[in-house]
This record gives structure tokens, sequence and C-alpha cells, in this order.
């Protein structure tokens, strides 16, 4: 890969990681920037979730205000958000794309909604089954391909918990970041990475995850929760427009 092409993948990376920790939405820049570079579609897939690894480690540097106090909880949904992520990598791995293609618009589009209109009834905390099992859920679709996923993971974090958005957001961060990873190992054993690509993206992700939390505790109110539902919203009329107009 010549310089160019990896300055250019490393300027994505700041950026992908800045969109990944402030709305939830790394892979929309990411992964059709890799297509621009030449990879083919599985290898862009896996070489992205690869590199995604290190927005989750520079978010979780970056938001350590906001997850004060929140290790306990972290530790108990951690494996479940891991699972989850391991479940969507075998998935990807053994199963045509088609099916996950034409759920997901759906999925998305209700997660942001669910940021904008909460139900009033909460799902019990990290002990409630609901919760447990919408984030196992969601984490499957994040290690599978994960285009607007941490935003889901955002809306069940959102009903899980009444916590302020910059708060949910680092969770999620955190939780999307072990899906991730789990992932990453299995493609990183098992999957096509383009690991020339995979280097200058992933320190991209590392320094965009480490300013995007600086940049999420600034914005006032809901206004955080109201961005990543628009953007969510905007993704999945993409994705949908994509999956049915063949």
């Amino acid at each position: 890969m010549i310089v160019g092409e990896t300055l250019g993948l490393l300027g994505v990376g700041v950026a992908a990681g800045v969109v990944s920790t402030v709305v939830s939405l790394a892979s929309i820049v990411s992964y059709p920037a890799l297509l621009a570079f030449g990879l083919p579609p599985l290898t862009a897939n896996v070489t992205n979730t690869v590199a995604l690894v290190f927005t989750g480690i520079g978010a979780a540097a970056g938001s350590r205000p906001e997850l004060a106090g929140e290790g306990a909880r972290v530790l108990r949904l951690g494996p479940v958000a891991a699972v989850g992520g391991a479940t969507g990598a075998l998935l990807l791995l053994v199963t045509p794309a088609r099916t996950f293609e034409l759920i997901a618009p759906w999925l998305i589009a209700m997660a942001s909604l669910l940021l904008v209109r909460p139900p009033s009834v909460r799902a019990h905390g990290e002990h409630g089954v609901l919760g447990r099992v919408a984030l196992f859920a969601v984490t499957i679709y994040t290690g599978y391909f994960g285009a607007a996923g941490g935003l889901m993971v955002f809306a069940v974090l959102a009903l899980m918990f009444d916590h302020p958005a910059a708060k949910l957001n680092a969770m999620k961060n955190v939780m999307s970041g072990l899906a991730n990873a789990v992932a990453a190992l299995g493609f990183a054993l098992f999957g096509p990475v383009d690991w020339a690509a995979a280097a200058p993206l992933a320190a991209g992700f590392l320094l965009g995850g480490w300013i995007g939390p600086r940049i999420a505790r600034r914005l006032p109110g809901n206004s955080l929760r109201y961005l990543a539902a628009a953007c969510g919203l905007a993704v999945a009329v993409k994705l949908g427009w994509d999956s049915y107009a063949r």
C-alpha cells in the first residue's frame, strides 16, 4: 500500500472514530472507504471490524469521567456483548448476507425511534432478562456487520438505564468495543483481513475514538440522542433502498 493510501486510511480512521463515539456510525464512513480503496466487500467488512477494536480502546480512554463508578456494571454486561459479537462473526463466516441486509434497515430505524421516544417502562437495569436479551441481539448484529450497530446498543442501554446521554454513550462504546473485539479475533484467525489496510485505519480509529468523547460530553441536553437518531434514520433509509431496490 502506497504512502498516499496509508495516509488516506489514517484520515478515514480518525473521522470514523469520532463519528463512532459521537453518533455510533463508524462503519458508514470506513466501510465505503475500504471499498473505494479496492477491497472486496467481505474483506472490507472483516478488515473494518478488526480496525474498529481500536475505536473502543480510544473511546474507553477518553470516556473515563463518564465510566467512573460503572466498572461492576460493565463487567456484568460485557460477557453478554462479547458472546453476541462472537455469534455475529460466526454468522458472517458461515451464512449468506442477504437475510441480514433485509432486516438491518428495520432494526436501525426502530433503534433510532426508541432514542427519540423511549418506552416509559425500562428493562429493569442490567439484571433484567429483556435488557440482556436485547443487548445480546444487537451485538450479534454488531459482530456481523455493525453499520449503526453502536446506535442500537445505545438504544438498548437507554432502555435499561436512566443515565445522561454522555454516560450511556460511554457505556455503548465499551459494549460495542467488546463485541467488535471478539468478532475481530475470529476474523483475524479465519477471515480474509487485509492487514496493510487494517493498520493505518486502526491507528486513525484509536485517535478518533479518543477525541470523540470530548465532543459528546459537550453536546447540550438530549441533543446527542436526537443527533444519533436522525443519523440512524438516514442510514436506515439508505440501507433499505440499497437492499429492497435490487
